[in-house]
């Protein structure tokens, strides 16, 4: 179930919990950005991006790329999602990974194998990783989250705040020490995220950052993008 946690958290991630010197808002300037991400979360539908996921490993200070599109949908009180790996490190490395109502799927073509995983209680907790940024509302990063806002920025000339979020739940803090994102209010859509991973020490730990890029709003999505493809032939199912 950890295992499964982390691959949600990656989807859709100060070295310590702590903000960085400069910037120390307001309490009621966060509270402004979730009252945007409240609206905007009402009127989100979806989503599409082009993504790349980079684990930064201290120990021996290497970087592990990842790079496809991922695809969102909030439908009558429903979560999808979709992830197509289509590179790791510069090479062709094709990867589906579908969230649907509580159920992740992972299809590696290369290997012809489908893993499939269930939340169970763990839904939550799953769609609280889901929805950073990505049709989250401001209730929802309150409910899973300490929320402290780092300022404003602008990315491809968009204004977004730069939110630091401390989980809650002991278990989401035992995967990520904190996560910070970098999110439009105004559409509740994420342009960066970065997750923290703890060291087991004082010394700095991993970190997992997605860079999201050619964001396409509210753009009708065929059923299509939320089915997973098989190749012929046997496929290997594991659960």
């Amino acid at each position: 179930m950890v295992k499964a946690g982390r691959t949600i958290a990656t989807l859709c991630l100060g070295w310590m919990i702590l903000l960085p010197g400069g910037v120390r808002a307001q309490s009621g300037d966060v509270e402004q950005v979730l009252t945007q991400l409240n609206a905007a979360a009402a009127k989100f539908l979806s989503a599409q991006a082009d993504f790349t996921w980079d684990q930064f490993t201290v120990a021996v200070q290497d970087h592990d790329l990842q790079k496809g599109t991922i695809s969102f949908e909030h439908k009558k009180g429903m979560i999808r999602m979709n992830a197509e790996l289509k590179q790791h490190n510069g090479k062709p490395a094709p990867k589906t990974v579908l969230y649907d109502n509580g159920q992740v799927r992972l299809y590696e073509p290369t290997i012809k194998q489908l893993t499939i995983m269930k939340a169970g209680a763990n839904k939550s907790q799953w769609e609280s990783f889901l929805t950073l940024g990505f049709g989250g509302s401001g209730d929802d990063l309150k409910a899973n989250w300490k929320v402290s806002l780092q300022g404003t920025e602008k990315i491809n000339g968009v204004s977004v705040a730069k939110l630091d979020l401390v989980p809650k739940e002991q278990k989401v803090l035992d995967m990520f020490t904190h996560v910070t994102i970098w999110v439009d209010p105004a559409r509740s859509v994420s342009y960066k995220q970065i997750f923290y991973q703890p060291s087991g020490d004082s010394t700095p730990g991993d970190s997992r950052t997605a860079t999201y890029t050619n964001i396409r709003y509210n753009v009708p999505l065929p059923a299509s993008v939320f089915e997973i493809k098989l190749l012929p032939g046997s496929t290997t199912i594991e659960r």
